[in-house]
């Protein structure tokens, strides 16, 4: 095994990390919520704020130049300041405000089916039908949250409506996040631009929910929880996944971190002695059986992605 195989194996490891924090640090919001009083929208500024400040700090001695550089051009600056509005402060508050009504497992399944979402958009922006595999996905979805709303039923709602709706908007949120940054993330680092997005989305949610005022008198466990959203599910997920996306490239890493919902689920039925049953079980199957068939290229676009992250190794390895 060569060089490049041993640098994109590990690559993948790093992003399956990255993928298992994110799915632990949602049972971590699952435990806060059921034993404090703290809301999503303040949780979410905690997040944001916490996690924004020590990446921006880490920036201070990897990209230290890009920390004043990406305010010099006006477009630069408005997509980030959407990037941190429209898409970190929407799925940070959508999604916590799921795991709220819902559980960490059925609310990441949930977000996932906007990658769904993603590829509807990517059909109209080029201005082509759904393929084959495309259009099987969107029925896989369909059947999988039917299966997770009514438990088979279809006369009986097995989730709360406000666990249902929160869940679906994160997976609109999940679309916003993926599509709003453009390459503002190729062009000036995963931890600049998400270490400017989250402050600024941290101190508007900060302002808003006025956290300054709310009683934080809580147990040492609860905190221990906050640690682990802010520091494993965001800070650390967010450098593994990064440099996984570096070193396997961005196909597969990203299939790599879509254990996070089997994560989620699994954390939050042996910590949370959350029950599923094999309807729900079946329905979260169905539904990431739908996402990876949209997330996997096919066999003539693997080629050209392989061969295109092959060509950039080498220019890696030639600097």
């Amino acid at each position: 095994m060569g060089l490049t195989e041993n640098k994109a194996g590990r690559g993948i490891v790093l992003a399956l990390l990255g993928g298992c924090s994110w799915g632990i640090s949602a049972t971590c919001g699952q435990y806060i919520f059921a034993n404090s009083m703290i809301d999503p929208g303040s949780l979410a500024s905690i997040r944001l704020l916490c996690s924004g400040m020590a990446l921006l700090f880490l920036c201070l001695f990897r990209d230290r130049y890009r920390l004043t550089a990406i305010w010099k051009e006006r477009n630069d600056r408005v997509r980030l300041l959407l990037y941190a509005l429209g898409g970190l402060v929407f799925i940070q508050y959508s999604y916590l405000t799921a795991i709220k009504y819902t559980n960490s497992g059925t609310a990441t399944v949930l977000q996932y089916t906007g990658i769904i979402l993603i590829m509807f958009l990517s059909c109209l922006k080029e201005r082509r039908r759904p393929v084959g595999r495309e259009i099987l996905a969107v029925i896989f979805a369909l059947a999988g949250i039917f299966l997770l709303a009514t438990g088979g039923n279809p006369f009986h709602m097995f989730i709360s409506s406000e666990g249902l709706f929160w869940g679906l908007l994160a997976a609109v949120a999940l679309a916003s996040y993926t599509l709003i940054p453009g390459n503002l993330i190729q062009k000036w680092g995963n931890l600049v631009v998400n270490g400017f997005g989250m402050t600024f989305g941290g101190l508007f949610l900060f302002v808003l929910f006025a956290v300054w005022k709310e009683d934080m008198a809580y147990d040492w466990t609860v905190w221990l929880a906050v640690f682990g959203i802010v520091f494993v599910g965001t800070l650390l997920a967010t450098c593994l996944y990064s440099q996984g996306v570096i070193e396997a490239g961005p196909v597969r890493a990203s299939l790599a971190a879509s254990v996070e919902p089997l994560v989620a689920a699994i954390s939050s039925a042996l910590w949370m002695k959350t029950v599923f049953g094999v309807v729900e079980v079946v329905g979260f199957l169905v539904i990431m059986s739908g996402v990876l068939l949209v997330s996997m290229p096919g066999i003539s676009e693997n080629k050209r992605i392989k061969q295109r992250e092959e060509n950039n190794n080498k220019n890696i390895d030639s600097i």
